[in-house]
């Protein structure tokens, strides 16, 4: 089958399932994994999120691309997506901070989408089947070789991907002067979680995934954090190790998403892949120890598995999605550590959850009396 090719392009899911559109974007063919988020707003960040890295987005709200881009709001200083789906693609934007057009950024981004497709039919269809990879092309319109080159992409589950985005050296955020030290074990971070803390008077050093824990403790920071970050979470051995060895030197831990799902194996608990995950930014979590709801922002395909939580003796499970009732969010019984499946930063997103920052700064205030006493 020939597809007409004048200012076409194709979606092409694992299953079979086709559909046609427009062409936007860079000019080109991608592939990864198909996934949707629900947010009405903050595409930019999204798109710039580590934490997507290797997946096609779909946006399930009905415009994409008509407030433009600005370089104030990037989680990473680049696109991670590997496509997007959206219905309505536009060119022109209304916003005068923008830097940019869309179109503009996704051609310097490299970052190719297909625009003018159902994206009702689309998300329906992906929460029935699950997730599952897909092809994008605005180049090819050969079904049967566009079918032999998304054979070839590999499963999100085993994939480790963090290498792909985490830093390669270390770096500083923050004041030099600043009350606390905070070291990042940076698996795909996004910037506004190194700003929450610098916010609270921190002072970062973020080191990339395969540091060691003695060069962590070199710089003798007060408190430790776990990122985000993109992949399945049970093949990175070596990380696991790391984390484990954070947690036995007695500091205060905070771990976010990626990081929450190391801490959790860490500490002989299990992981599994969603059937679809959960990305948007309207998510309610119930804190079970307030009984507070929150409105949460959240990105994850893994997640950590609640029976064998409830079998550790030493952890207690701190929130739950309401939605379907999966582990949000858990604590050690015997250290200050703790860690949520969500985005506490929330952005874009609502607030509710930045108390979890707090948290983490009195834990780094109640151990470092502790060990000025």
């Amino acid at each position: 089958m020939i597809i007409d090719s004048k200012n076409k392009a194709v979606l092409l899911l694992e299953d079979g399932t086709m559909l046609q559109g427009i062409a936007a974007g860079l000019i080109g063919t991608t592939t990864g994994e198909i996934c949707f988020n629900t947010g009405m707003t903050g595409y930019q960040e999204i798109f710039t999120d580590p934490s997507y890295y290797g997946q096609i987005m779909v946006a399930t709200t009905a415009h994409i691309g008509n407030y433009g881009v600005s370089k104030n709001e990037v989680e990473s200083e680049n696109v991670n997506i590997s496509g997007l789906v959206c219905k309505k693609f536009s060119t022109m934007y209304s916003r005068e901070s923008a830097d940019s057009s869309l179109q503009e950024y996704f051609e310097n981004q490299k970052i190719v989408a297909i625009s003018d497709v159902d994206t009702r039919f689309l998300v329906r269809h992906i929460r029935d089947k699950g997730a599952m990879n897909a092809i994008i092309s605005s180049e090819i319109f050969d079904v049967e070789i566009l079918k032999k080159k998304l054979a070839e992409v590999p499963s999100m589950e085993g994939l480790e991907l963090s290498s792909k985005v985490c830093t390669k050296k270390p770096y500083f955020f923050g004041k030099e002067n600043a009350s606390f030290k905070v070291a990042v074990l940076d698996l795909g971070i996004k910037k506004n979680i190194l700003k929450c803390l610098a916010d609270r008077d921190c002072y970062l050093k973020v080191f990339p995934m395969d540091v060691s824990i003695n060069e962590m403790k070199e710089w003798n920071p007060d408190g430790f954090l776990l990122s985000n970050g993109p992949g399945d979470p049970s093949v990175m051995a070596k990380q696991i190790e790391t984390v484990r060895q954070i947690t036995a030197a007695g500091l205060p831990v905070f771990g976010i998403c990626l990081g929450h799902q190391l801490l959790a194996i860490s500490c002989g608990l299990t992981t599994s892949k969603m059937f679809n995950g959960h990305r948007g930014c309207n998510h309610p979590v119930m804190n079970i120890e307030t009984g507070k709801g929150e409105i949460t922002s959240q990105n994850h395909g893994f997640v950590v598995d609640t029976e064998s939580a409830n079998q550790n003796n030493n952890i207690v499970i701190t929130h739950k999605h309401l939605n379907d009732g999966t582990l949000a969010g858990l604590r050690l019984k015997d250290k200050s550590i703790f860690s949520v499946q969500y985005h506490p930063e929330a952005s874009p997103g609502p607030h509710d959850s930045r108390y979890l920052f707090d948290n983490f700064i009195e834990n780094i205030i109640k151990s470092k009396k502790l060990v000025s006493a």
